[in-house]
């Protein structure tokens, strides 16, 4: 590609290229991040499945990975730019780096729209309120039973109102969306094959 090219000669190109430590560093990091971004994403589909962290609300849940998160995906998208910039031949005539580009793409809209939908300031939010509510309701009327007892009342009355927090379709959206980012971790890596994983589909031929 002509851009790519362009680019190639550019001196930051050159100039990333010149430091033989510099893209093994950048690829070390992005990797990295990969997997911050990767794992706190697992976490928070997984309590939308319902299969971690069900004792606690999703807006909770959300406000403890979600930075993760998106501070990773920040840095992920940093050094992208700069190994994309070092090595922009190889990566724009490789499928897998347009596949990855755009399976990107879907899983940061996707799990934004559930940080809307779920997360802090949503219904779901009020829903944490009223499981907080339950669970002092649960304390106070409790009266001579144990804190213990009076909290997993509480906790309780949150239990039955979480199993329909979420839609069918919304666990659905969420193991899809970790389907989608081991799409991405295979793709990244894939870029370096991309004629051996693609064949004559590859750009490169």
């Amino acid at each position: 590609m002509a851009m790519g090219q362009g680019l190639e000669e550019s001196a930051l190109s050159q100039a990333i290229k010149g430091a033989d430590w510099m893209i093994p560093l950048l690829q070390s990091i992005h990797i990295v991040t990969i997997g911050v971004v990767f794992v706190s994403s697992l976490m928070i589909a997984l309590r939308v499945i319902g299969t971690m962290r069900t004792d606690e609300p999703f807006p909770i849940v959300w406000r403890r990975f979600a930075p993760w998160m998106w501070y990773g995906l920040v840095v992920m998208v940093i050094t992208g730019v700069f190994l994309v910039i070092g090595e922009p031949v190889r990566e724009f005539t490789a499928l897998s780096f347009w596949l990855k580009m755009t399976f990107l793409a879907i899983a940061v809209i996707s799990t934004f729209v559930f940080g809307r939908t779920f997360g802090p300031g949503s219904r779901a939010a009020a829903s944490a309120a009223g499981y907080a509510g339950a669970s002092r309701d649960a304390v106070a009327v409790a009266g001579s039973t144990s804190a213990t007892g009076a909290l997993n009342a509480g906790g309780a009355a949150y239990a039955g109102a979480s199993g329909a927090e979420f839609s069918v379709g919304a666990k659905i959206a969420a193991a899809a969306i970790m389907l989608v980012w081991l799409f991405i971790i295979f793709l990244g890596r894939a870029i370096a094959y991309d004629v051996e994983v693609w064949g004559s589909l590859s750009l490169h031929t």
